[in-house]
């Protein structure tokens, strides 16, 4: 397991923004497929949208438009910026990444411990 740490939520009117972060720490990592999931309370877990180390992005329908997913490999990080939000959106969201080491060659997929974001007036 590679840590995860999430960070950027909170209370935010609907229209309003935030942005999402997603750090990977320690060692020596190549991190492939990164994405944003989201649970609301009663609800499965849902993919938000994902980003290829290529670049290359998938978004769930509800986010098209409003949601932009980016990274950084250099540092490790993903984030997400979320634009336009309604009271749909709130839901703890969760950062998953999966990759390799560059020493080992050991796969691993990790998940980030969460943060809430809630959208209301």
């Amino acid at each position: 397991q590679v840590p995860l740490v999430e960070s950027g939520g909170g209370l935010v009117q609907p229209g309003g923004s935030l942005r999402l972060s997603c750090l990977a720490s320690g060692g020596t990592f190549i991190f492939n497929a990164m994405g944003w999931y989201r649970q609301a309370p009663g609800k499965q877990r849902e993919l938000v949208a994902h980003i290829a180390r290529d670049g290359s992005t998938n978004y769930a329908d509800s986010v098209k438009g409003r949601f932009t997913v980016s990274r950084d490999n250099a540092k490790n990080a993903m984030y997400l910026q979320m634009n336009s939000l309604t009271p749909e959106d709130t839901a703890v969201y969760y950062c998953n990444a999966n990759g390799y080491s560059a020493i080992t060659g050991r796969t691993f997929a990790s998940w980030g411990q969460g943060t809430q974001v809630t959208v209301s007036s």
